[in-house]
């Protein structure tokens, strides 16, 4: 064997191995079971519905991921599972009547399974802080989901807008 036809042999060789270690994997992933997912983070509102309403700020905290950012209007950002509980331990005291309830809901999950977005209408009663009196709020609550390494979804970032109040009657 010549030289040359020496190396083209081991150059061929070499391709050979290395396009034998490069093969694509082909397997197709599962179908993600969006439907699960779905009735999960629904089953998730709702116990954190139900979590807030018995005031547990601890508990109610629980359904965030670690580095959530909640945002509802006229307070400032919350960001951070901790963040978050203590916001909420603030309210319970200021309003020891709050109370929140979801209604209208719905949840797109991602073709991926990677994300989902919760969005519902909401009501919460609580004392007005300026009148002593109770009040309620109705509005637009919108939250992102992601799944967490135990398999669980949390909260990424949660949006609670009110609608204001209604139009007056034209007359």
């Amino acid at each position: 064997m010549t030289r040359l036809q020496w190396a083209g042999a081991a150059g061929a060789a070499a391709l050979a191995a290395s396009l034998g270690a490069c093969q694509v994997n082909t397997a197709a992933k599962p179908a993600v079971d969006t439907a699960k997912i779905s009735d999960a983070i629904k089953a998730d509102e709702a116990q954190g519905a139900a979590d807030f309403n018995a005031h547990d700020a601890v508990k109610s905290a629980s359904h965030d991921a670690a580095d959530i950012v909640a945002m509802f209007h006229g307070t400032p950002n919350s960001n951070g599972q901790a963040a978050d509980q203590a916001a909420t331990q603030q309210l319970f005291a200021a309003n020891p009547n709050a109370h929140f309830t979801l209604a209208d809901e719905s949840v797109d999950v991602s073709a991926s399974g990677d994300m989902a977005v919760y969005h519902s209408t909401y009501t919460f009663t609580f004392t007005d802080p300026k009148t002593k009196k109770p009040a309620t709020e109705k509005g637009n609550w919108l939250v992102g989901y992601k799944p967490q390494a135990d398999g669980s979804w949390k909260m990424e970032w949660a949006i609670g807008a009110d609608t204001g109040p209604a139009p007056a009657a034209k007359s």
